[in-house]
């Protein structure tokens, strides 16, 4: 994370690098990354944007005079690369991963400062003076994390890695690494080629949503009364609902369906199932 900037619209964007190198953060690799994932990053993310779906966008791309080894295939043939840095920018590029690790870390004040420095800077509609604040607060990231992998699928769209570290706490898309569009209808479609188990397959999608979102509530728990957690657990709950309702309300738009006729869902699972046999 380079800075913060601030556009002419009173637009607050954070501006993050990829591939530049090694940080303090660093785990055991190399910090940089290949022009061709770069370029796909770049494209994908701006496609996206002008597709209507929430996610962080490239401002530029900078090919570097640095060699970069890859294994592309995870087959043990590395090869020597072009490198390339890109400059993207998000609203916030704080994720699950950026509470749960505090969590588990028993930080529990700097857990504190952090959320309500995320919901005074990103949540307006959140008081801060709101014991429920981080109720409500979760309450929001699930129907909108429900919203996002909706809208995934109506696009064809699978993220490649979904852990609780590529999952946006503004419900955006971010960290495009392994992704891919499918050509047809697949559930089993799985971008990333060192996925075996086919966790992140894009039929999975929305359960595994629903895992990553479990263990925020799990992180926000030290932070929350009985009551506060009981109604935290009914909301984590309607997840399915909000998804289900989401993902209905697109394939029908698609389809220029109007109004509520129950056998539209059988029509749309119709569609799908035919674009799978085909």
């Amino acid at each position: 994370l380079i800075g913060v900037y601030t556009n002419r619209h009173g637009e607050r964007w954070e501006l993050q690098l990829k591939g530049s190198g090694k940080t303090p953060y660093s785990r055991n690799g190399d910090g940089r990354a290949v022009l061709r994932s770069s370029v796909r990053e770049f494209l994908c993310s701006e496609a996206m944007h002008y597709l209507g779906i929430p996610t962080s966008r490239a401002a530029s791309l900078v090919v570097s005079d640095d060699d970069v080894w890859r294994d592309q295939f995870y087959n043990g043939n590395v090869k020597k690369e072009r490198g390339a840095v890109v400059l993207r920018v998000a609203k916030s590029w704080f994720r699950i991963g950026s509470i749960e690790i505090l969590a588990h870390s028993g930080e529990l004040d700097l857990q504190r400062r952090l959320l309500d420095f995320i919901i005074q800077e990103h949540f307006p509609s959140i008081a801060m003076n709101d014991s429920n604040r981080y109720l409500e607060f979760f309450s929001t990231v699930v129907s909108e994390t429900a919203n996002l992998i909706a809208l995934w699928m109506s696009v064809g769209f699978a993220h490649g890695v979904c852990n609780t570290d590529n999952f946006s706490l503004l419900s955006i898309t971010i960290d495009y690494g392994p992704f891919g569009f499918m050509d047809s209808c697949d559930p089993n479609f799985v971008p990333n080629t060192s996925d075996d188990e086919r966790r992140y397959k894009i039929g999975n999608q929305a359960n595994v949503g629903l895992f990553n979102l479990s263990k925020l509530l799990q992180a926000l728990k030290p932070l929350l009364d009985p009551r506060q957690k009981q109604l935290a657990s009914q909301i984590l709950e309607g997840y399915g609902e909000h998804y289900y309702s989401r993902f209905t309300e697109l394939f029908k738009a698609k389809l220029g369906l109007l109004g509520e006729i129950e056998k539209d869902n059988y029509l749309i699972a119709f569609l799908l199932k035919v674009s799978l046999l085909c």
